[in-house]
């Protein structure tokens, strides 16, 4: 097992460099998945939000105090003055985005049925004046009723009528299918990170064990030993495989332990699964590389194009849904967008028959296809320097 102890005392003198990347990355995808997850657990809760209305009446009325009172569980009342210029003024700097006023006789002409009409000033295409207009509507509508079937119905009997209906309130629950809305979002966020650091460090790695590998002299050298080349390779490739599992190993427990009391569930299980097949496309992406780099000034720079352009383009550092139809054409045939992909849809699992699980199992099949074509180029390659 010479070349097998040669192997790991190259990574062992290279461990310095590959740790600091583990270290920052890890600080890195902690940090933003924590912060990504927690704004996502935030979106998935609905929490209605008060506008900022202006209330103007050219008549003091019960039945106007009250609709005002109903609009203050929607809306925070500012004061303005009735002009023109300070109105459009205040729309314009988002003071508030509506401006309601109820013409002089308003209250009368609605308490005989006449069908009459509130004006109002709105910020165009603003979504959270739709509750004022609701309210209004709501409560217009509803005293339109009582109106119609109470005769001489006075204003004091009707706005008690109606603070008395719409004090009403039913409570809607949103249930996902999962036991907790956002259980895997950290998960899905720390593995889709992972790639970046995982890949990153295998390339680092690798290319500086290629680099001593097969240096020429070292290469003469073992060709005149007594071990076969079937020995060194199975020896070689024995090293990089237990590099490659060390490596996903550390990444995968830090995010277990950070994210502990949710870490016991299939799901889990699924994201290790998808990611230690990364990390054997990572690990022939790294292969190929280093039949490539014939520098070790060269290792950095390719590590950080490499890493970076995959992650840009393949939904790591820019969720998918924010990318362009071309960039995901092009990143579709990156193993990296396949491994994101995979990873945001078990994040979304919570039923495990075939049917759930076949759409995961093809990106990590994809994944593999990659392995095996970068593989195959990198020991054309390899050849044909063996040869040279």
């Amino acid at each position: 097992m010479q070349v097998f102890k040669l192997c790991l005392k190259v990574l062992k003198k290279n461990i310095p460099t590959m740790l600091i990347y583990i270290v920052v990355f890890l600080v890195v995808s902690l940090i933003m998945s924590s912060a990504l997850s927690k704004e996502m657990q935030a979106d998935t809760l609905f929490a209605q939000k008060k506008s900022n209305m202006a209330f103007i009446s050219e008549e003091s009325s019960p039945l106007i105090d009250g609709l005002k009172q109903e609009l203050s569980k929607v809306a925070n009342f500012v004061e303005l003055p009735d002009e023109k210029e300070a109105l459009q003024d205040a729309l314009y700097f988002r003071s508030v985005s509506y401006i309601l006023r109820i013409p002089e006789g308003f209250t009368e002409s609605f308490m005989k049925g006449e069908n009459v009409r509130l004006k109002k000033t709105t910020v165009p295409n603003s979504y959270s004046n739709t509750y004022i207009d609701l309210s209004i509507n709501k409560y217009l509508n509803n005293a339109r009723l009582y109106v119609r079937h109470i005769e001489n119905i006075s204003q004091e009997s009707l706005v008690q009528h109606l603070k008395s209906d719409l004090s009403v309130n039913t409570s809607v629950e949103l249930k996902n299918k999962s036991d907790k809305v956002g259980k895997h979002i950290y998960a899905n966020y720390f593995f889709n990170y992972m790639s970046y650091s995982l890949l990153s460090v295998l390339i680092l790695g690798m290319t500086a064990l290629m680099l001593v590998f097969y240096n020429n002299d070292l290469r003469r050298r073992n060709a005149c030993s007594p071990l076969s080349a079937r020995s060194i390779n199975l020896q070689f490739i024995l090293a990089s495989l237990l590099f490659t599992v060390i490596t996903w190993m550390i990444m995968v427990a830090f995010c277990i332990l950070y994210n502990w009391k949710n870490s016991f569930n299939l799901n889990t299980v699924y994201f290790m699964i998808n990611s230690l097949v990364f990390a054997f496309c990572g690990a022939s992406i790294s292969f190929l590389i280093g039949n490539l780099v014939k520098s070790a000034n060269a290792i950095s720079a390719v590590t950080n194009v490499v890493t970076l352009g995959l992650c840009f383009i393949s939904g790591v550092f820019v969720p998918l849904e924010l990318l362009g139809d071309s960039v995901l054409k092009v990143a579709s045939f990156t193993p990296t967008y396949w491994f994101v992909t995979g990873n945001n849809r078990i994040a979304k699992l919570a039923q495990f028959n075939h049917s759930d699980i076949e759409p995961v199992l093809s990106c990590m099949l994809i994944q593999l296809g990659f392995a095996l074509a970068f593989f195959a180029v990198a020991l054309v390659i390899n050849k044909k320097r063996r040869f040279q």
